[in-house]
């Protein structure tokens, strides 16, 4: 430990931004698995599905703050195992929904696609000064910003079901 309380300022620092997105990311997880299936749209269920892996995710690096550097890189490879089960969980859903079908609600998809747009950027915000740090935290910028771009998708794909009258693009 330095002297000049240095590390535990950035510790302290690490734990306060990860329990918001911590919180953030439960909440909109909650809310889009609700209406998510409300709207009948597999793409919102993913995108809840990838929001509480990102809780579980901030949850792991919130663990790892203040810890050894190997806890803080294994904080990061189980964020990545957690991102790859619920991403297999999706296809099943996918498949499911392709043999059975679905009526996806078109507006209400791009709806609660821009409200969790706006989630992920203000996460994205918080963390952005942390991006080049820790390997936990890192790890924790790369899902946000791929949360961003997977907001743009689920936005899309509900104008696409809107536009072509179907649930394919869903």
């Amino acid at each position: 430990m330095s002297s000049c309380g240095c590390s535990e300022a950035a510790d302290q620092m690490q734990g306060q931004v990860l329990k918001v997105l911590l919180a953030i990311n439960a909440v909109m997880f909650l809310l889009e698995l609700v209406l998510g299936l409300m709207a009948e749209s597999t793409g919102l269920l993913g995108d809840s599905l990838d929001m509480l892996a990102d809780a579980l995710v901030y949850g792991i690096a919130l663990s790892a703050v203040g810890g050894a550097a190997t806890a803080k890189q294994r904080a990061a490879r189980w964020s990545g195992v957690f991102q790859i089960v619920l991403g297999l969980g999706v296809l099943v859903e996918v498949v499911r929904r392709m043999i059975y079908g679905s009526e996806p609600q078109s507006l209400l998809i791009i709806g609660v696609g821009f409200v969790a747009l706006l989630a992920n950027l203000i996460c994205l915000a918080l963390i952005a000064k942390h991006r080049h740090g820790e390997a936990h935290m890192r790890a924790s910028w790369i899902f946000s910003a791929n949360d961003v771009l997977a907001n743009l998708g689920v936005i899309l794909s509900g104008a696409l079901v809107w536009w072509l009258g179907s649930y394919i693009p869903d």
